[in-house]
């Protein structure tokens, strides 16, 4: 008897507890994506990532609608979502195009509106969207491929293992030689619609809301978190953009080439030292530099001022300071900055590469500013302030070279003492000091012509 009561007592628990366990909702985290990709879009993923970490979220729900952005920004994320241990679901609303594509193939599985299209990831200038050399088409041909080929195999009906995601489907994307056959052909990039995503295995269903993408899922019940960033991730992200990057390196080296035109330390130092806080700051706060890169950049600012006010000229000390101090800031614009192995850096130049710019487009700027300040077209206040305000005035003790002399040359007078070979003639009745042109004795009363005039010195010439 008491065995069947506590069997029957089992029993009941553990029906309460699926019932339980059954009814707690599932935590999805829900992070828009409808920007550009780029350094913003990059910090708020990082930022979604961890945050959804904390929470313990049983997924993460990217809810695209972009055109693309920036490759390393879209890589970063991509690499993110690639190692984030919550099972990811990109819901395509409307556009995941060139970028977005990519961020999308990195996700567990993928839904999108019925009228929604995913693809073109062909590698453009910024510029003027013309699509870039084969080099860069090539990496993110292996990029899409690799990317595809994570998703894995499966048993076909055949029996045979086919792709998840076929690598060539992604790699069509990209370039528009590739052919995929019943899909693509050789004429035209591949972007694909929702049907044709389902049918070759690129997306898992199609869904009008976010609602039905989890009613897919076979989720219930669920409890939505969404991802609201503050204004301190919004300003984090504008201010680690490359324009932004550009204008405050390019404030840096203005304000030490004028802080050294200038005696003192004034407001080009002051100029030069936010600009460093504000490029520097951000970036260290999230993470993104390591501490030894501002210790770096720190250290070559004190050998610099070192160089400047301590020792004499300008050598080693000074060349070394600065060096460290270009190190800092190019290290500030890769990200995470790690020396790569011989295989990245044949395969993977596009953050070395982008950092290389934005130093000369910054390098060019300074150059720029400092001529116009400088020249004639600069407004009068301006080039005030960038040049030496001292005036040597005479009642502070400074004394001028009388210059007038230089007119004397060529006139004719007798000298008024000898000249040994210095000493006084007369010219027009007025005496002056003179010194005979050849060093030779020239006796009193002796006609003499003014030959030359040379350091504040007349020379003279018997006639």
């Amino acid at each position: 008897m008491n065995r069947i009561i506590l069997f029957l007592a089992t029993l009941v628990a553990l029906l309460i507890l699926t019932v339980s366990s059954s009814a707690t909702p599932k935590r999805v985290y829900v992070l828009p994506i409808n920007d550009e990709i780029g350094s913003t879009t990059w910090l708020h993923t990082r930022s979604a990532l961890e945050e959804a970490k904390r929470l313990d979220a049983d997924l993460l729900l990217l809810h695209l609608n972009t055109y693309g952005g920036t490759l390393e920004h879209a890589d970063s994320m991509r690499t993110a979502l690639h190692h984030c241990s919550i099972p990811t679901v990109a819901f395509v609303d409307n556009n995941a195009a060139s970028a977005g594509a990519l961020i999308a193939l990195a996700c567990d599985s993928v839904y999108m509106r019925p009228d929604a299209s995913m693809g073109a990831a062909t590698v453009v200038n910024g510029s003027d969207g013309q699509a870039m050399p084969d080099k860069y088409q090539s990496y993110m041909r292996a990029m899409m491929r690799a990317t595809a080929e994570r998703h894995g195999k499966y048993v076909g009906e055949d029996g045979q293992l086919h792709w998840r995601r076929d690598p060539l489907i992604a790699e069509a994307m990209v370039d528009s030689r590739v052919v995929v056959p019943g899909l693509i052909d050789s004429t035209r990039v591949l972007t694909m619609t929702p049907d044709e995503a389902i049918r070759w295995g690129y997306a898992e269903g199609k869904a009008e809301t976010i609602d039905q993408v989890l009613t897919q899922l076979d989720i219930p019940e669920y409890r939505l978190i969404r991802y609201e960033p503050t204004w301190i991730d919004n300003l984090m992200g504008f201010l680690t953009n490359p324009v932004v990057q550009s204008l405050l390196i390019m404030i840096m080296m203005g304000g030490i080439y004028f802080e050294l035109q200038t005696p003192g330390v004034g407001f080009p130092s002051l100029a030069a030292l936010v600009a460093a806080i504000i490029y520097f700051l951000p970036m260290y706060l999230t993470g993104i530099l390591a501490p030894w890169v501002v210790l770096l950049f720190v250290g070559g600012l004190i050998l610099l001022l070192v160089e400047i006010f301590i020792i004499p000229g300008f050598g080693v000390t000074g060349i070394l300071g600065a060096c460290m101090m270009v190190a800092a800031i190019f290290i500030g614009l890769l990200e995470n900055f790690s020396l790569p192995s011989t295989p990245q850096l044949d395969g993977d130049l596009s953050p070395i590469s982008q950092a290389i710019i934005v130093l000369v487009v910054a390098a060019v700027l300074t150059g720029l500013a400092i001529w116009y300040i400088y020249s004639r077209w600069s407004p009068s206040w301006l080039r005030s302030t960038a040049e030496l305000g001292h005036v040597q005035k005479v009642e502070d003790g400074y004394i001028g070279v009388d210059t007038s002399l230089r007119q004397l040359v060529g006139k004719q007078g007798v000298a008024a003492t000898a000249l040994r070979p210095s000493g006084k003639v007369e010219i027009e009745g007025e005496r002056y000091d003179a010194v005979s042109s050849h060093g030779s004795y020239i006796e009193p009363g002796t006609p003499i012509t003014v030959s030359r005039y040379e350091n504040a010195q007349l020379y003279v010439n018997p006639r």
